[in-house]
C-alpha cells in the first residue's frame, strides 16, 4: 500500500487535536514531568481521575534521565522500592539498604505505565501563567516550549482544571507566577517561595515528601519544587523521595476529588 503524505499529516493533527481538546478539562493538571510528576499522574490516573501533564522539554524524565553526571544509575532508598516494583522496574540491592536503578528503564517504565494508566502528557509545552477565580488557581495558560525560548509574541492558549500541581522542579515554575503574579500568599513561613538550600541530601530527601502538600487554594506542590518553595535543600541522583511525593501528592487530591 503506497504511502499518502498528506493522510498522515491529517492522522497526526486530528489525533493530537482530539487529545488536546480533551486535555482542556481535567481533574488534575501537573506542570513538569520529572519523576514525582509522571508518578502523580500514574497514581491519579489509576484511580480513575482525569490527569494531564505538561513538560516543557521534548523528553519527559527530569534529571532521571542523566544518572548521576551521566553515569545512568540511580539510587532509591528500601522506603520506596514497593513503587518501583509496582511499576516492575529491576533494582539491585547496594550497601546500607539503598538500591541502584538503571535510569533509562525507570524513566521510560514510568512514563509508559502513566500512559497506559489514562494520563495524557503533552511534551514541548510551557506554562505561561495560571488562571486564577476568586483567590483560587483553576487553571493554566500553555504555549508552545520553542515559542517561549524564541521570545515570539504569540497569545498563548488556556486550560481548566479542579487542582493543579505544581512538580516543575527547581524552579518551582507555578508557585513562582503565583507569587509574582496572582497576589496570593502560599502557604510557606514567608509566604513567598523562600528558595532551594545547598545540597543535604538526607535531610532534603525527607522534606521533600513532608512538603508534598497543598501550597495555595488549588495548587500542590511534589517532588523538587516542594524543597524550592519551602527553603529545604537539594540532592543529588537519590530519587526515592520523588517516588514517594508524586505517590502522597496523588493520594492527597484524590481524598479532595
Amino acid at each position: 500500500m503506497p504511502l499518502d503524505d498528506v493522510k498522515i499529516s491529517r492522522a497526526i493533527i486530528e489525533r493530537f487535536s482530539s487529545k488536546l481538546l480533551d486535555g482542556l478539562e481535567s481533574d488534575v493538571a501537573v506542570v513538569g514531568g520529572g519523576p514525582a510528576g509522571m508518578v502523580a499522574a500514574y497514581y491519579l490516573a489509576k484511580a480513575g481521575k482525569k490527569a494531564v501533564l505538561f513538560e516543557r522539554k521534548l523528553a519527559p524524565g527530569g534529571g532521571m534521565w542523566g544518572g548521576g553526571m551521566m553515569f545512568n544509575e540511580i539510587v532509591v532508598q528500601a522506603e520506596s522500592r514497593d513503587i518501583l516494583d509496582e511499576f516492575g522496574i529491576k533494582s539491585r540491592a547496594c550497601e546500607n539498604g539503598y538500591f541502584s536503578v538503571d535510569s533509562v528503564e525507570a524513566v521510560s517504565t514510568i512514563c509508559s505505565h502513566a500512559c497506559k494508566a489514562g494520563a495524557k502528557i503533552f511534551n514541548c509545552i510551557s506554562v505561561a501563567d495560571v488562571m486564577i477565580t476568586d483567590g483560587r488557581v483553576t487553571g493554566l495558560v500553555i504555549n508552545w516550549t520553542p515559542v517561549h525560548l524564541a521570545n515570539l509574541h504569540v497569545d498563548p492558549l488556556t486550560v481548566r482544571s479542579k487542582f493543579v500541581i505544581d512538580a516543575s522542579g527547581h524552579s518551582a515554575e507555578v508557585a513562582a507566577v503565583i507569587q509574582n503574579k496572582g497576589g496570593i500568599r502560599l502557604d510557606t513561613e514567608s509566604g513567598k517561595v523562600m528558595g532551594e538550600k545547598p545540597m543535604n541530601a538526607e535531610v532534603g530527601e525527607r522534606m521533600t515528601v513532608e512538603n508534598t502538600r497543598e501550597i495555595c487554594p488549588g495548587v500542590f506542590a511534589a517532588g523538587m519544587s516542594c524543597n524550592a518553595i519551602f527553603g529545604a535543600p537539594r540532592m543529588g541522583p537519590v530519587f526515592g523521595g520523588m517516588l514517594m511525593s508524586g505517590r502522597k501528592v496523588a493520594e492527597l487530591i484524590i481524598k479532595k476529588l
